[in-house]
């Protein structure tokens, strides 16, 4: 893969349809600025930080850009929470309207008819399909992203991990714990 990209810079190039330090902005943007290492470290904030936890619940947006966190894409937010009683997952099932400041680049899946469709018709089986088995007494919620308003889910802290540090909790957390198909 990593043949076919350089080959593919190359040629680009090459044929001027691309600036070299252009393409170096945008790995720098996807390394550093947006991704799901930012995702991470809220959520992980917000185990931490019962202040910030509330302050997320109540204006993601807002408390997202207290970190640091904000662009394209992730203008307006909502944090919804798993708990106990309740399962979240994010889809949009219009196009693929994602938050790409805290969760980075949507996968493939993400963007397919297939997910978009079923998940909200089916999300327990949906989600299983996905290895992301939810307790039958669990009720699931189906959260539709648009261009105007997009979600991300903040996981259940897993048992056990009191003792650990915010970088060692966001470490936890994953991209598709964000999505809502995923457990941590």
């Amino acid at each position: 893969m990593a043949l076919r990209v350089a080959a593919l810079e190359q040629l680009l190039t090459d044929k001027g349809y691309c600036d070299p330090d252009t393409i170096d902005r945008l790995v720098e943007l996807y390394e550093t600025r947006v991704g799901p290492h930012h995702g991470a470290r809220v959520v992980a904030e917000a185990w931490s930080d019962s202040a910030f936890h509330e302050h997320l619940l109540a204006n993601a947006s807002q408390a997202m850009s207290g970190l640091g966190i904000s662009g394209m894409q992730g203008e307006n937010m909502v944090v919804v929470e798993n708990t106990g009683d309740v399962h979240n997952v994010v889809v949009c099932t219009l196009c693929s309207c994602y938050p790409w400041p805290v969760l980075g680049l949507p996968p493939r899946w993400y963007k397919s008819e297939p997910y978009r469709a079923r998940v909200v018709r089916e999300p327990r089986t949906v989600l299983a399909e996905m290895g992301c088995h939810v307790a039958n007494d669990v009720e699931i919620r189906v959260w539709d992203s648009s261009a105007d308003l997009r979600y991300m889910v903040l996981p259940r802290r897993p048992a056990g991990s009191d003792e650990l540090s915010r970088e060692e909790l966001a470490g936890l957390v994953t991209r598709d714990g964000m999505i809502g198909v995923a457990l941590v």
